[in-house]
């Protein structure tokens, strides 16, 4: 489901909570990932046959890939998360998350929202 699409079904802090979410739960990949890397270290030998060496060579890159990929996608679901809440600050009022999408945004960089309190407008940059 796109961002806007996820804001008008279940609201900013909804959008918000899933992200962080998503973030998180890339964290504990990232954590399997590393558990999943010391284990094949810990089981690598050079006395084991060339295949096996080559199979625990393989599972030690293939852990270290998906972490990597992992712990990039955690830090950017954070970021953006935590980039697009900065803005959800009506600048009026001050009031946090209560506002309401004014236009579909589907292929847009930017969100008009206007403020459910205040009324004032002003665009959140995604």
């Amino acid at each position: 489901m796109k961002p806007v699409q996820t804001v008008r079904a279940r609201g900013f802090q909804g959008w918000y909570q899933r992200e962080l979410t998503q973030s998180h739960l890339h964290l504990v990949l990232l954590l399997l990932c590393a558990v999943a890397l010391l284990s094949t270290a810990e089981v690598f030998s050079g006395q084991l046959p060339p295949a096996r060496q080559v199979l625990l060579a393989g599972c030690a890159l293939t852990s270290a890939v998906i972490g990597v990929w992992a712990l990039r996608r955690y830090l950017y679901l954070l970021m953006h998360a935590e980039y697009v809440a900065n803005q959800a600050v009506c600048p009026a009022c001050k009031s946090y998350a209560q506002w309401n999408l004014l236009e579909d945004a589907e292929g847009g960089q930017r969100w008009r929202v206007q403020c459910r309190r205040c009324e004032h407008r002003w665009e959140i940059d995604c």
